[in-house]
């Protein structure tokens, strides 16, 4: 991404409440609130115009992060109609200044970032099938370029699901092993949690009294993130967790301390490794 200089506006003053946030020479805007301020929210008049939005929270089943991602002509009527969704606890918004989006653009966007999420696993997708639409190529390329913009605006709002993935192979003095019954994850701590590479091995079956992390395996084999080959489990792609030990459980198929059971190529454990760094 190329370096941008962003405006951030805190409508009241607190860094977690009603704010916005634009880059300049762009045609784009971000209205975001936690969900204790949505009514000031769809008060707004940018948020009378056609947008996409995410809400973000945490999946009440596996505690993992979620998120639910939307478009609408008139935004501020569709959040109304989501207050009987449960697992979000805040809400951001992109809309257009010279008001040129469209409902083709905005569907287009909201394709994009469903596909995106569902490929990035970084966050529970809450929503129930994919959408999109097809643009002309000259207005796809506009709405891609719109999309870079937006990608950049997302983390600095507290919303980091789409951040692009580590490379394994420039980072492999810093990778992470997770060993069971022959089987070998290969993972590195992130800015978001914890990442286990396409490729890693995990164990076919689930222990006992692995509820959630049994419905965590389940989510991403249901994806095709995670197959079966042979006796054993594999990434198919890289898969990023909340929690080393989150990662380590759906390795080893049960509850696990990812401190101590994530270890470099010298055998020392992700919590010693970490202390000598403080």
């Amino acid at each position: 991404m190329q370096a941008a200089t962003i405006k951030l506006f805190l409508v009241h003053g607190s860094p977690n409440g009603l704010r916005t946030a634009e880059l300049s020479n762009w045609s784009g805007k971000a209205i975001a609130a936690p969900r204790t301020e949505i009514p000031d929210l769809i008060k707004r008049e940018e948020l009378a115009s056609p947008g996409f939005y995410l809400l973000t929270g945490v999946d009440p089943e596996t505690g993992d992060r979620a998120i639910y991602i939307g478009e609408a002509e008139n935004v501020a009527n569709r959040l109304k109609g989501h207050a009987s969704k449960d697992f979000w606890n805040a809400a951001t918004v992109f809309v257009s200044k010279d008001e040129n989006l469209t409902k083709a653009h905005i569907r287009y966007l909201e394709g994009i970032l469903i596909e995106k999420a569902n490929n990035n696993s970084a966050a529970v997708v809450m929503n129930s099938a994919s959408s999109g639409a097809k643009l002309p190529e000259s207005d796809a390329a506009e709405m891609d370029v719109f999309l870079e913009k937006c990608l950049q605006l997302l983390p600095v709002l507290g919303v980091p699901d789409f951040n692009e993935k580590i490379d394994q192979a420039s980072e492999a003095q810093d990778l992470l092993y997770c060993k069971i019954k022959g089987l070998v994850a290969t993972g590195k701590r992130t800015s978001n949690g914890f990442i286990v590479f396409a490729g890693s091995q995990a164990v076919s079956e689930h222990r006992a009294s692995a509820k959630t992390i049994r419905e965590k395996r389940e989510q991403l084999k249901e994806k095709g993130l995670l197959e079966q080959l042979g006796d054993h489990l594999i990434f198919s792609k890289d898969v990023e967790f909340g929690s080393p030990s989150t990662a380590g459980g759906v390795v080893r198929g049960g509850n696990t301390n990812g401190l101590t059971n994530w270890k470099n190529a010298n055998g020392a454990q992700l919590k010693e490794i970490e202390a000598n760094e403080t």
